[in-house]
């Protein structure tokens, strides 16, 4: 039979401690070198079973002070549904039909923004193209729960009245609705999400350590000839919501 990594069996038992109560919630663990020499192991040993600890829950990780028995936090479900994200983008409108929905939030646009490399490949465009920027900070009673960054090509909405997200006649109203304003036609999103750790200017603005677990969900709106209109991504802090994918089921 094949044997455990040791990191797996040091985190099974630094695990039974933790559930044991032998350390209370929020106080500090030993340090690595302590650890690694109370279980006969390297230091990098000690380190990856932490990170097992911390994906599972159990563990905060802090940078320069330690590792410490996490506090519980309740999580807020966000739905990720095709039946109810039909305004695609919209801070107000979208986020507001959510479970666990944001309750305040605060849009800043910049227009004029040259794509860098990523962005304009994901829309189809040059590096450095002109496209119209969105930040969005979300939050739930309080405590911040999500980021986004959207980007739109400029050549699409310069000149009219839907170039700003958040401002003028369909102010908050989402990607399809304003596109449909001027005669485009959204047919297909698609959201790719990725696991990450939280970096220094998230974890500022999410209010959460920097290293900890972050979803990254790189979404892209494409109109009925295939050409990308929008993309985005979004940070959604793991301590604080999941997040879930509602898919219907098409009928014969």
């Amino acid at each position: 039979m094949p044997r455990d990594a040791p990191y797996l069996a040091v985190a099974d038992a630094l695990r039974a401690r933790i559930l044991a109560h032998e350390w209370k919630v929020g106080e500090r663990l030993p340090s690595r070198v302590r650890l690694a020499e109370e279980y006969a192991v390297g230091r990098n040993v000690i380190q990856r079973a932490m990170d097992r600890l911390i994906t599972d829950g159990l563990l905060d990780g802090r940078a320069g002070s330690g590792t410490y028995v996490r506090i519980p936090r309740q999580r807020l479900r966000l739905v990720r549904s095709r039946h109810r994200d039909r305004g695609y983008g919209s801070a107000s409108t979208t986020e507001a039909r959510q479970q666990g929905r944001a309750d305040a939030w605060d849009s800043h646009s910049r227009v004029r923004v040259p794509a860098p490399e990523e962005i304009a490949e994901r829309l189809g465009i040059s590096p450095g193209d002109l496209c119209v920027t969105t930040h969005y900070e979300f939050l739930a009673e309080g405590q911040p729960v999500q980021l986004s960054e959207s980007w739109e090509p400029l050549a699409l909405t310069d000149g009219t009245a839907v170039v700003l997200p958040e401002s003028g006649p369909l102010a908050g109203k989402g990607v399809v609705e304003r596109m449909r304003s001027i005669g485009v036609v959204v047919s297909t999103v698609v959201e790719i999400p990725r696991a990450a750790r939280a970096t220094q200017a998230q974890a500022n603005l999410l209010g959460i350590g920097v290293g900890e677990l972050v979803l990254q969900i790189e979404r892209t709106i494409y109109d009925s000839d295939g050409r990308p209109v929008e993309t985005a991504d979004m940070v959604i802090p793991d301590v604080r919501r999941e997040v879930v994918y509602e898919f219907g089921v098409e009928s014969p």
